[in-house]
């Protein structure tokens, strides 16, 4: 058995819960926070057999969608925001995903 651990964007994880659920999966979701812009994600957990990593992945690669933000630009982390007037664009979102090896596997 594979451990698949995703972290999505909270804007998608209700329909990365619903897709791996539709396709059979049992999923737990954990709140979780981080990344570039430090907002709230979620860490999606699902443990599958090893032929079904792929069937996971795909799902996540279909329901998670990176997406384009402005921000502003400034040398000087003390500069205030409004008075730098340039921005630039980054992308976020997707899903960041680790798979790992399950040792044992128990529902009690």
């Amino acid at each position: 058995m594979k451990l698949v651990m995703a972290v999505v964007q909270d804007i998608d994880v209700d329909a990365v819960m619903g897709a791996l659920t539709e396709a059979g999966e049992r999923v737990t979701r954990i709140a979780s926070t981080g990344g570039f812009f430090r907002q709230g994600n979620s860490t999606v957990l699902c443990a599958t057999e090893d032929k079904r990593v792929d069937n996971v992945i795909a799902v996540l690669k279909k329901v998670c969608h990176r997406r384009t933000r402005l921000i502003p630009v400034s040398l000087d982390p003390g500069e205030a925001i409004l008075t730098s007037g340039a921005y630039t664009e980054v992308t976020v979102g997707g899903a960041t995903i680790l798979v790992f090896d399950i040792e044992r596997f128990a529902q009690i």
